[in-house]
């Protein structure tokens, strides 16, 4: 994902403080795959979102998403629903290391989560801004390192390709 990439996605609006047992519930993580434990992902609060999010779309979301434990399957579920990125006010620091590392998107912004509703429509330009309904929210852009590990798919396929390996 360069970082003046541009995507469009449906939103799904969530709350403040959606800690990783909302996105994962701990009985699911004895299943064999994250393939097999998507389905259950945001079980606790809206038991039918799995099922319904398709790929590319946005996840608006709060202050402090990703709280709670470091459970590295988090940011996998979210990643394996093929949710195009993350958008809160806030993140948990552990949760925001893991998804990079896991390669998925997570964008700060304070403003639009006040003016998105479930099902709209966001433009993202990485780096730059988010536009919905002719209002656009700037956004900074992640460090390149970073964007490079989003890229790759995660931290281990940024070092293989570094290396070489792949």
């Amino acid at each position: 994902m360069k970082q003046t990439e541009t995507f469009t996605g449906r939103v799904w609006v969530l709350g403040d403080d959606i800690d990783t047992d909302i996105i994962i519930p701990t009985e699911y993580l004895a299943l064999p795959s994250v393939e097999d434990m998507k389905q259950y992902g945001f079980s606790p609060l809206r038991p039918e979102l799995a099922a319904q999010i398709q790929e590319g779309d946005i996840i608006v979301a709060g202050k402090n998403f990703g709280c709670g434990s470091s459970r590295e399957q988090a940011p996998e579920i979210i990643k394996a629903l093929k949710v195009k990125c993350v958008i809160a006010k806030s993140y948990a620091r552990i949760f925001f290391r893991n998804s990079i590392n896991n390669g998925l998107l997570l964008i700060e912004n304070s403003e639009i989560q006040d003016a998105v509703q479930e099902g709209d429509t966001l433009t993202v330009t990485m780096g730059e801004s988010i536009e919905h309904k002719g209002a656009t929210y700037p956004i900074t852009s992640l460090p390149q390192n970073l964007m490079d590990i989003i890229e790759a798919g995660g931290l281990v396929r940024a070092m293989q390709k570094k290396n070489g390996i792949i």
